[in-house]
């Protein structure tokens, strides 16, 4: 594979797809994480992945990307640390803070992280997978108070169970939660009970 094919593969990727170094240095980057950025390709390189993104505790903060308290709890940080230990992460979910043009922008994302070594140097390329559709219809499902149906949309409701079938491909199980098997048991030693007192 040639490196012109394989700087394709890596723009093809519809995820933002960065490699960074142990101090979260950008290396390298994708066409999609190109989009989230103002800044041109001389400026962004070697930068700390917050302070390009625009991450809003890198703004706030004056050392920029690790700078805020807010940095310690940072996912994409740890994940990036514990991935260069050795231990890849995959999907961890995370709400990705940044401004834009003066507007802060909220992004829902899936991150993984997978460690490797050019040169003998350790990196970890960082993919971000935006969620946030996902994430909002998830925020917006209406659920019946009373016998807790689901709208899919203006005339249609339905179960829980075939909501989730026909909208994500998901199948349902069913298994009683404590309390209501506590309930159900606690029904059946009644049931048990009486049944005993009307054979007497």
């Amino acid at each position: 594979m040639t490196e012109k094919m394989i700087r394709e593969v890596f723009d093809a990727l519809p995820s933002m797809v960065f490699v960074v170094d142990r101090d979260m240095r950008v290396q390298e980057y994708n066409a999609a994480a190109e989009e989230l950025m103002s800044d041109g390709r001389k400026t962004v390189l070697q930068q700390p992945a917050g302070d390009i993104l625009h991450c809003v505790h890198s703004v706030e903060a004056s050392q920029g990307c690790g700078g805020s308290s807010a940095c310690q709890d940072c996912i994409l940080h740890k994940s990036v640390l514990t991935a260069l230990q050795g231990k890849r992460i995959v999907r961890h979910r995370t709400l990705i803070e940044i401004v834009q043009n003066d507007t802060k922008t909220e992004i829902y994302a899936l991150v993984t992280v997978s460690p490797f070594s050019f040169r003998g140097t350790p990196h970890a390329l960082l993919v971000i997978e935006d969620i946030s559709e996902i994430a909002e219809l998830y925020r917006m499902i209406f659920i019946c108070p009373v016998c807790g149906k689901v709208q899919s949309d203006e005339k249609t409701w339905m179960r829980v169970e075939a909501y989730f079938k026909n909208n994500w491909n998901v199948e349902c199980s069913h298994g009683y939660c404590p309390d209501c098997f506590k309930d159900e048991m606690e029904k059946i030693k009644s049931g048990t009970k009486n049944e005993q007192k009307r054979n007497v």
